[in-house]
């Protein structure tokens, strides 16, 4: 689940060090985590570039779900 909180806030702010901040952890552990989801999932979730961060198509395919299973998750917390 923390993979998918650091992929929503990542997707919802648009960037490493915002989802950085949001979750109290280092822009460098944000993008780690984003690597080891990629790496489990074997997709590319966002398009990277010096400026932004973009959702790919398997990342858009991925975000609905990730936010009902965080919300479950903080429902049944």
């Amino acid at each position: 689940l923390d993979l998918l909180r650091a992929f929503a806030a990542v997707a919802e702010t648009g960037s490493f060090t915002r989802a950085g901040a949001r979750l109290g952890r280092t822009q460098s552990a944000v993008s780690l985590q984003i690597q080891r989801l990629e790496a489990q999932l074997d997709v590319q979730l966002f398009a990277r570039d010096p400026r932004r961060v973009t959702l790919t198509h398997s990342g858009e395919t991925l975000l609905p779900q990730a936010r009902k299973m965080l919300r479950l998750n903080d429902e049944m917390v």
